[in-house]
């Protein structure tokens, strides 16, 4: 079998892609999945399709990886799938409401006209239907009025399974604090949920020796984060030519600390190519899969304007 070459940008599914990878070449995996939420490169894909995804790919780093190598996932644990089977989340925000009726008003207009609509006790009362639907039922603070609830789902569970089915051990969990994301969006005014501002970084370990080198890294930077479970990196400040992106700082600290210089490191979902930006500017090797063509185009044109600095620096 002919094996991926190194150092290139491979086009294809992952799921199919990584059986080319040569057998316990990769010393470390580094990748952030695509997260189910709607993005266009995910239009085809259904809940139990992107979960056999993500098996599929775990199941392959048994392979692919060196033993005592490492495969680490930036994810967004918290998911949220429709489901029909869930009461809706309702919340009666009484410091957003504009009108003054309220929920007594309503039920004392219900009690004196019973065979009233909505739409007549809202012209009875002067408000509209929607105060007097907010009055009785609360807000639906997810999906709107009309759209069916979700259910919450932790991701960081069903990964740890599909580790453990093919010889992958959870090794550590790291969490990366971002800059907080969607704070004045009205589902988080409108209830009690908190500011999306961290990831998380899953470690899992292929069984076998690994080497600790604490020369790796400068004194300071084992202290600030090295040794560290929180670690603060701000977001990327533009998605203009990719819909989600990690910042290059934390692919350098996850490559810095989990590999040595010349490993050859992969990454499946690898989009606008920053893993291969930060195993250029750190001496490592890297194997790149991604199946959007432009994606593809993207994160070739990012190596080479990197190659032309790195060359412009020397």
């Amino acid at each position: 079998m002919k094996f991926l070459e190194v150092n290139k940008i491979h086009q294809g599914r992952s799921e199919i892609l990584m059986k080319q990878i040569e057998p316990e070449s990769v010393a470390l995996s580094f990748w952030s999945p695509p997260y189910f939420v709607g993005k266009e490169y995910e239009k085809d894909e259904t809940f139990d399709s992107w979960q056999a995804m993500l098996r599929q790919v775990i199941h392959h780093h048994s392979k692919a990886l060196k033993p005592g190598g490492f495969l680490v996932i930036n994810i967004g644990d918290i998911r949220c799938f429709k489901d029909e089977s869930i009461p809706r989340f309702q919340a009666m925000n009484i410091s957003m409401q504009k009108s003054k009726i309220t929920r007594e008003m309503v039920l004392e207009a219900k009690a004196q006209f019973p065979e009233f609509s909505r739409y007549q006790l809202a012209e009875h009362l002067g408000c509209s239907e929607q105060t007097i639907d907010r009055r009785l039922n609360g807000n639906n603070i997810r999906g709107g009025k009309y759209e069916i609830q979700t259910r919450v789902n932790l991701v960081g569970g069903p990964l740890q399974t599909y580790g453990q089915e093919c010889g992958l051990y959870l090794y550590d969990h790291r969490i990366w604090v971002k800059d907080p994301a969607w704070a004045n969006c009205k589902w988080t005014s409108n209830s009690l949920k908190s500011v999306d501002e961290y990831e998380d970084l899953y470690v899992f370990w292929k069984p076998g020796q690994q080497t600790i080198d604490r020369k790796k890294l400068e004194p300071q930077e084992w202290k600030d984060w090295g040794s560290r479970a929180i670690w603060f990196v701000k977001s990327v400040r533009a998605n203009d030519d990719h819909e989600a992106k990690f910042p290059l700082e934390l692919a350098s600290r996850v490559i810095r600390l989990y590999t040595d210089k010349d490993d050859v490191v992969l990454d499946p979902f690898m989009g606008s190519g920053t893993t291969s930006i930060a195993c250029i500017r750190h001496g490592r090797k890297f194997i790149g899969i991604e199946k959007e063509a432009k994606y593809v185009a993207l994160a070739q044109e990012n190596i080479k304007k990197e190659m032309s600095q790195l060359k412009l620096n020397i």
